[in-house]
Parts: C-alpha cells; sequence; structure tokens
C-alpha cells in the first residue's frame, strides 16, 4: 500500500481541509482552557465577577504582547533561556519589594483592568 493509497484521517476526503479544521480545534480548544486558567488563578482572590472582568479587559497590546514572547520562547531555546531569564529577574524584583508592596501594586493593577470597561 503506497501512501497514495492510505486513508485521510478527519472528516474531509482532503488533507488540506483536515488539517485546518484540527488547527482550528486546537487554537480554540487551548484558548477555552487558557482563559478558564487565568480566571481560576484570579478568582480565588478577587471573585469570580472582578477576575473575570480582569481577564478580558486586556488591552489588544498586552494581548499581541503575550502572543510574541510566548512565541519567542517556544521557537528556539536561545528564546526560551531570554523570555525565562526576564520572568526570572521580574521575579527577583518584585521579590525585592516587601511582601505588603508588591501585593498592593499588583492589586491596584488588577483592580484598574476590572474596572476597564
Amino acid at each position: 500500500m503506497t501512501a497514495e493509497d492510505r486513508e485521510v484521517a478527519g472528516p474531509s476526503p482532503n488533507p488540506a481541509t483536515n488539517l485546518l479544521i484540527h488547527d482550528i480545534l486546537l487554537r480554540s480548544g487551548g484558548r477555552v482552557l487558557r482563559l478558564g486558567l487565568e480566571k481560576g488563578l484570579l478568582r480565588n482572590r478577587y471573585g469570580k465577577s472582578t477576575a473575570r472582568e480582569i481577564v478580558e479587559n486586556r488591552s489588544m497590546v498586552q494581548t499581541l504582547a503575550s502572543y510574541a514572547v510566548a512565541r519567542v520562547a517556544t521557537r528556539s531555546v536561545p528564546g526560551a533561556i531570554v523570555v525565562g531569564g526576564g520572568i526570572l529577574a521580574k521575579a527577583l524584583l518584585d521579590r525585592r519589594q516587601s511582601r505588603r508592596a508588591a501585593k498592593r501594586e499588583g492589586d491596584r493593577k488588577l483592580r484598574e483592568k476590572a474596572r476597564q470597561e
């Protein structure tokens, strides 16, 4: 049996259509999972409605910046090292502040996002 004789996995006999369908399903599922996780992480501290507002009121710039950084991190080992180093530096910077001041600053920023409508 040659490659030409094999059945195409998916609802369509066209492999390009099946690839498109799978891509859309994977991206949609990933987005739903990501948004659910983000809301879940914020829900314990801010409540359900405030967590939803925080996640939904992100600007396009913030969304694109997150996408770009994730893309750089997943494209290559040096990219992952740079992004990981940046995240580590930010975490260490936050730890240098007093714990109370860091919490206040984070709360203030997230509550401002929740109020933006």
